[in-house]
């Protein structure tokens, strides 16, 4: 993928668990000029209840179908593989049966379900569904060996949110609470684990989708180690960088280049309004005016920025670009995360990028990471300044809409009031004139 060049601090190698844990920063690792290298000494686990060993390889898919994991849902438990997605925040499943799905979670089947009451909606970039909040007991094979109680949304109305194709029937946002519909006082699913299995506020994902699908199936699969990191999923060193917010795993892009050339734009550029990690896109998706520029230095370099792509024919080798416009964010999605062991370490707000051994094709591997980098050509801040969040918003508008309430009642008893008036008992002292009463309540 093309390289990235982000504040980025290294911790070192280590042969053993690493479970981040809070704490303040040493003077060694504090930032210097947006960048800064120091290694870190290996933590043992906290995670308990959770075998990292077994999470090895309990991922199925591929970038262009979503990576997906194995849950038992319900009393007794009812099968359903769920799409990982690091880009919203809901729990939810297929409620009903849909033509593109070939199994659903049945409420009425599981002792253990409780109905909260109320309907969620949430709109993604493609598509959105429309689900009733519950909770109920879910287990995850493999990796614990317990059940954990966890909101759920079973969803009874999609659209363009189920595709032709894909083997997955819910979705597991792994966001922060900020982002959770209808509000962020719905607990979060990773929240409740973190919680209830007493794990590290840390998860990791491998996927292994970097070249050509294996044995041509579309089915690469990869890793998703919930509590903390697997040593034998990265290769080398750790590169960490900060959340700048915590809503979406919002973090700092300082440079962009193609073929070893610099894209020579102001840094704002590459953050407008946001750039995210996010595993539930598929591909590497840029601001109009840096796509641009990206298209305009790859046709420069003669390069070429692709993906395989599977079931096209039996004839053709297809490809596809693996870069696309976006309007509101930078998203660092499948195409580029396939090349790494990347951890999002939400204990100290930072995310992390390691060398991943599934990211080869023919030995060769498709993706590095180097530096330090020097940052004196590169902005002091290249994040815009941060629009409301969103809660803000829903506050605001709560606001104006009672404003604009308030407003239409009184208009409201203005007009009735002098129909109000006609119906008392004349007095000759009173002067009556309607005309004469507006003009005077107008003044």
């Amino acid at each position: 993928p093309a390289p990235f060049t982000l504040p980025l601090r290294v911790a070192a190698a280590t042969n053993r668990v690493v479970a981040p844990t809070p704490g303040p920063e040493t003077p060694a690792e504090r930032r210097a000029d947006g960048l800064a290298l120091a290694l870190e000494p290996a933590l043992e686990s906290a995670a308990g209840a959770a075998n990292f060993l077994a999470m090895v390889d309990n991922l199925q898919g591929d970038s262009g179908r979503g990576y997906y994991l194995e849950m038992l849902i319900g009393t007794p438990p009812q099968k359903l593989q769920i799409l990982v997605d690091t880009g919203s925040s809901n729990f939810a499943v297929a409620g009903a049966p849909h033509s593109y799905i070939d199994t659903y979670f049945d409420t009425e089947r599981s002792s253990t379900y409780r109905s909260k009451g109320f309907d969620v909606t949430v709109k993604y970039t493609q598509g959105s569904w429309t689900g009733f909040v519950g909770e109920d007991l879910v287990t995850i094979p493999k990796g614990f060996n317990s059940s954990f109680l966890v909101n759920i949304a079973t969803i009874f109305e999609s659209e363009n949110f189920f595709l032709p194709g894909i083997k997955w029937n819910g979705i597991l946002g792994l966001a922060y609470a900020t982002l959770a519909k209808p509000s962020s006082s719905l607990e979060t699913f990773f929240d409740s684990l973190v919680t209830q299995a007493n794990i590290p506020n840390v998860f990791s994902m491998q996927m292994c989708g970097a070249g050509l699908p294996v044995a041509g199936s579309g089915t690469n699969g990869g890793s998703l180690v919930l509590g903390g990191i697997e040593p034998s999923l990265y290769k080398g060193d750790i590169w960490y960088t900060p959340i700048k917010e915590e809503w979406y795993y919002q973090i700092e892009i300082l440079k962009l280049e193609i073929g070893g050339q610099s894209l020579n734009l102001d840094c704002r550029e590459y953050n407008a309004d946001k750039a995210i990690v996010d595993s539930g896109t598929t591909l590497l998706r840029l601001p109009q005016k840096v796509f641009d520029a990206v298209v305009e230095a790859v046709a420069r370099a003669s390069l070429l920025y692709i993906q395989p792509m599977m079931g096209a024919g039996l004839n053709y080798e297809c490809y596809r670009f693996g870069i696309s416009p976006s309007t509101n964010a930078l998203v660092i999605g499948a195409t580029v995360m396939e090349g790494f062991y990347v951890i999002f370490d939400r204990a100290r707000k930072r995310v992390g990028f390691a060398a991943s051994p599934c990211a080869e094709i023919a030995g060769a591997a498709v993706s590095e990471i180097s530096g330090p980098f020097s940052t004196e050509d590169i902005a002091s801040n290249c994040v815009p300044a941060q629009s409301l969040s969103e809660p803000i918003l829903w506050i605001v508008s709560y606001a104006l809409m009672s404003v604009c309430g308030a407003i239409l009642l009184v208009l409201i008893v203005l007009l009735l009031l002098p129909f109000r008036c006609q119906r008392r008992p004349r007095d000759p002292e009173v002067v009556n004139d309607e005309s004469s009463l507006v003009r005077h309540r107008w003044k």
